[in-house]
C-alpha cells in the first residue's frame, strides 16, 4: 500500500508536464539509470500513471521508464554477450533476456545467488559472474546496473539494507574480476518488487534475487 500511494503521488506530480511523452508503449528501465536520465521525475510520473492502467504495482514500476526511452544500442557485441550468458547460465535458473530498451538482463534467484538473510555470493553464481565480467573492459559506452531484492519476510529495516548489500556484493565481485566499478550502479529495492507471491516458499525464493543489467550507449 505504501508503494502504491507513493507511485500515485508521483504520477499526479509529473503527469501534466510529461503527457506528451507517452507513446502507448511501456518500457522497463532500472531506477538508477532512470533517475539519471529523467532528472526532473517527469518520466516517473507518466510511467506510474501508465502502470496504474495495467492494474498492479509491478506494472506501475515498469511504466516509470517511459520518460527515458532510447539511448541504448543492441549491437553485435550485445548480441554476442547475450549468447555467451545463455551458455553460461544454462541449467542454473538464471534468466537472460533482452529488454524492450536494449538492456541485457540477468535475473538470478536465491537458490543460485544468495542464502536467506545473507549478502554473500553463493559459489554457483560465481562462474556466471566470471563470464559476465569477461571482455567488458574492452568495450566503449557500457553501463551496468545491479538491483537487489528480498522477499517480504522481516521488516523494511532488515530487507532494505540487505537488498542493497546483495547488489553491492555483486559489484565488488565484478570489480575483483577487472570491471571498472565506476561503470556500475547499485540499488536495493527490499521487498517492494515481488515477481511471485510471498505466501509460499517457492514464491519467496523467486523474490529473493539479484538483477544485473548491461547497456551499451548508442553512438
Amino acid at each position: 500500500m505504501r508503494l502504491q500511494n507513493t507511485i500515485t503521488r508521483t504520477a499526479i506530480a509529473g503527469l501534466g508536464a510529461a503527457a506528451v511523452l507517452l507513446n502507448g508503449c511501456v518500457y522497463y528501465m532500472p531506477e538508477p539509470q532512470r533517475n539519471t536520465v529523467i532528472g526532473t521525475g517527469v518520466g516517473a510520473g507518466v510511467g506510474a500513471a501508465a502502470g496504474g492502467m495495467i492494474g498492479n504495482e509491478r506494472g506501475a514500476i515498469i511504466g516509470a521508464g517511459v520518460g527515458a526511452l532510447g539511448g541504448y544500442a543492441w549491437s553485435q557485441y550485445m548480441a554476442g554477450k547475450k549468447a555467451q550468458m545463455e551458455r553460461a547460465t544454462a541449467g542454473t535458473g538464471v534468466q537472460v533476456i533482452q529488454t524492450a530498451d536494449n538492456l541485457l538482463e540477468l535475473s538470478a534467484p536465491s537458490d543460485i545467488s544468495f542464502a536467506v538473510n545473507s549478502a554473500d555470493i553463493q559459489p554457483r553464481l560465481r562462474p556466471v559472474l566470471d563470464q559476465f565480467a569477461a571482455d567488458l573492459g574492452s568495450q566503449q559506452g557500457l553501463e551496468i546496473f545491479i538491483v537487489g531484492h528480498t522477499d517480504s519476510s522481516g521488516s523494511d529495516a532488515i530487507n532494505d539494507p540487505l537488498s542493497l548489500a546483495r547488489a553491492n556484493s555483486v559489484r565488488a565481485y565484478l570489480a575483483g574480476r577487472g570491471v571498472n566499478p565506476a561503470l556500475v550502479r547499485t540499488e536495493g529495492r527490499g521487498s517492494y518488487q515481488p515477481i511471485a507471491g510471498n505466501d509460499t516458499a517457492e514464491g519467496r525464493a523467486r523474490n529473493r534475487r539479484v538483477e544485473i543489467y548491461l547497456g551499451q550507449r548508442a553512438g
